[in-house]
């Protein structure tokens, strides 16, 4: 199985929103399988379709213990954000190395399209609502280290070049 690469920061397409998803086509489903791939390969607890250079509303999230959860969901929005905050230590692919804690709402509902082509709600609690957020970003054209002060984000950008020589 050859695993897709991951586009690396600064690549333009990762500052791009991307577009949403009219239906979810053998394509769609295709897409959302490689990026299970590519997730499980990272390890990691999400993917968003932009960080494999897809520019389309796509996102997976499996933040379970057994793996194997996968949720795919097309053009996920955040209708309900908790006001509990949950603070984690966040990474990405695209920008390998370094990670920082990010503080989001402890809890989301989202509405997004399923892989059986139907709008969902789904509650989302601890990482795997960090997780869904933070491909929520990603589909936006954001990153997690723009939540970050300008100082502890120059830092982080810093110490990321220096990493890759």
């Amino acid at each position: 199985m050859t695993v897709r690469p991951v586009l690396h920061w600064p690549d333009k397409r990762l500052r791009t929103p991307a577009a949403d998803v009219a239906e979810i086509t053998d394509e769609v489903r295709a897409t959302w399988d490689d990026m299970i791939d590519v997730m499980e390969a990272m390890p990691g607890v999400g993917l968003a379709a932009v960080q494999i250079g897809v520019m389309q509303r796509l996102a997976v999230v499996d933040a379970s213990e057994s793996r194997g959860q996968a949720v795919r969901m097309a053009n996920p929005e955040v209708l309900h954000a908790s006001v509990q905050p949950r603070e984690h230590e966040e990474a990405s692919p695209c920008l390998p190395g370094v990670s920082a804690k990010i503080t989001r709402p402890r809890a989301v509902t989202v509405r997004f399209l399923n892989a059986a082509g139907e709008i969902e709600e789904r509650d989302f609690v601890g990482l795997w609502s960090t997780s869904v957020q933070h491909q929520i970003d990603h589909l936006a054209g954001k990153m997690y280290f723009d939540r970050l002060s300008k100082v502890k984000r120059d830092m982080l950008l810093k110490k990321a070049r220096k990493l890759r020589g």
